[in-house]
């Protein structure tokens, strides 16, 4: 069975998946991944005329620029673009993207046709704080997560349809990215700050958020792998002054800036910014450990993504502006760089349903002011 299709049925029948390669098997019992190699689409090519260093067969567009409208829309595109997913549309599909801005954050979305042309771009969200980054629902749709201390999660929909509501349940705190388990049907949630916490979240009514459910955080040892279990949190909504989240359960472990979580197969993985460590939570048996221990060419780790191949994206907040592979045989390298923009930062990175776009941002484009953000679109022949 080809490794896509493996893939796909273990995300949906709910196995394990058994992947060779430390970031499938290796990562929670055997150590980090450390070998860098040449990425499997090859060196980077010199920038393109929208100054991205992209392999060979690759192309990128600019989409959208904040503070000017979407071509062929009304909308204009929002400050300081962030964590970002897209969701089948038909024939077409729809990519959100969040503002990291306060006051005003939210949520803005461009629809595509089948061939990947502009017919529409709107608001989702609006009048929020400092929306960074978040996860899609199995039920279609956007939850926006606010970095801010006592901040909450949003649940958004796509298509602009149904207004945005609140889901306190999910806690208050700076949350920063989440990723729906639709096996256990819990939902992982980090949290930037750090000493920050890892979090789960059970619905008490898997697909309907508003039914409330219980908040749980990570509890384990001092260590970089091992079991792990976790504990309810006893005040999940504690008013701004009282003690955090992340205070209240004695033995919660800490990580060091929790940023992008991504989840497939019974695995669920996440970026820690301060210490550059993707870690890899084993969800079937509650054991974690390092996926990369940010000894390479991949720095200040953020926004992450999966393909259905089997492969990881990292985004970079800084450092070189990568987006750097890590594949399932251990190869972690840059797939794309940005030039001349020192200033900012790579965010939102989301494959359309083809697997064969992908979208991201520069959160502060080429000036490094939030209202000089640019979001791209790169097309070629990604493993998927």
């Amino acid at each position: 069975m080809r490794r896509r299709s493996f893939l796909r049925a273990a995300v949906i029948g709910g196995g394990v998946a058994a992947f060779t390669g430390g970031l499938w098997t290796g990562a929670a019992v055997g150590g980090p991944i450390r070998r860098l190699a040449e990425s499997p689409y090859g060196p980077l090519l010199p920038a393109d005329g929208n100054g991205l260093e992209l392999p060979e067969g690759f192309t990128s567009r600019v989409i959208a620029h904040s503070s000017d409208k979407v071509e062929g829309t009304s909308y204009t595109w929002h400050d300081a673009p962030d964590g970002g997913a897209c969701f089948a549309d038909g024939d077409g599909w729809i990519y959100v993207s969040n503002s990291e801005v306060e006051p005003g954050g939210g949520v803005g979305a461009i629809k595509f046709d089948s061939g990947g042309g502009i017919v529409d771009a709107y608001r989702i969200l609006e009048d929020t704080r400092r929306n960074c980054s978040g996860g899609a629902t199995p039920w279609n749709t956007w939850l926006s997560c606010e970095e801010v201390s006592y901040g909450y999660v949003f649940e958004t929909d796509p298509w602009g349809v149904k207004t945005a509501v609140r889901r306190d349940a999910m806690g208050s705190f700076n949350h920063e990215a989440a990723a729906c388990d639709p096996v256990r049907k819990v939902i992982y949630l980090t949290e930037d700050e750090p000493d920050g916490c890892f979090y789960r979240f059970r619905p008490n009514n898997w697909g309907d958020l508003g039914a409330g459910g219980l908040l749980e955080v990570l509890v384990a040892g001092d260590g970089t792998s091992g079991k792990a279990s976790w504990v309810e949190v006893p005040e999940p909504t504690p008013a701004e002054g009282d003690t955090p989240t992340r205070e209240q359960v004695a033995d919660a472990k800490h990580f060091d800036g929790g940023e992008g979580c991504y989840y497939a197969a019974d695995r669920c993985w996440f970026t820690t910014t301060g210490d550059s460590r993707v870690w890899q939570f084993n969800v079937a048996d509650d054991t974690f450990g390092l996926a990369y221990d940010g000894d390479g060419s991949l720095g200040a780790v953020d926004n992450l993504t999966g393909s259905s191949f089997g492969d990881l994206y990292v985004a970079e907040d800084g450092d070189n502006l990568e987006i750097c592979i890590i594949t399932p045989d251990d190869v972690v390298a840059p797939m794309l760089r940005m030039t001349g923009q020192d200033s900012s930062s790579l965010t939102g990175p989301a494959f359309n349903p083809a697997g064969d776009r992908m979208y991201f941002s520069s959160q502060y484009g080429p000036s490094g002011e939030f209202s000089d953000g640019y979001t791209y679109e790169i097309s070629g022949p990604f493993r998927h």
